[in-house]
């Protein structure tokens, strides 16, 4: 159900690459290469949004705002991941070892952090398209 209503934003927003520019900073000729629905592993459990591949990033915003606590105040914000392709170290996808058809694609910064994705409707095409992107800049090891 929370993949139809994320179809009918982006349909009502004029598409994903819209929603892509008028959710994250783009650089001059930057273009989106793909998106995909997936989930974003946190802490407080897997949050539903979109990966985007552009010529310059990676960057996931989730699909509805999460709550967080600002002192005594409760307050919402999209979660949003942005990693420039320069500050990627590697993108590793795997798969459980006890259910196999549960597969994940890794995402380490050269500065440590990395992020955990999964629950993809398109997990080749993800992969295919994050090979082709990390050959494009020749930075990671995949």
């Amino acid at each position: 159900m929370g993949r139809i209503a994320q179809g009918t934003k982006v349909l009502a927003e004029g598409g994903y690459e819209r929603v892509f520019r008028q959710t994250f900073e783009t650089v001059p000729k930057e273009q989106l290469l793909n998106s995909f629905a997936c989930y974003l592993s946190t802490s407080a459990g897997p949050v539903m949004g979109v990966l985007y591949v552009s010529t310059a990033k990676l960057a996931y915003c989730s699909d509805n705002p999460l709550s967080y606590k600002n002192g005594s105040q409760t307050e919402w914000n999209l979660y949003k991941v942005v990693i420039p392709f320069h500050q990627l170290r590697a993108i590793n996808p795997s798969s459980s070892k006890i259910n196999p058809a549960e597969k994940y694609i890794q995402v380490i910064c050269v500065d440590s952090p990395e992020f955990w994705f999964m629950g993809f409707l398109n997990y080749n095409g993800a992969v295919t398209c994050l090979q082709e992107a990390s050959q494009l800049h020749g930075t990671l090891s995949m």
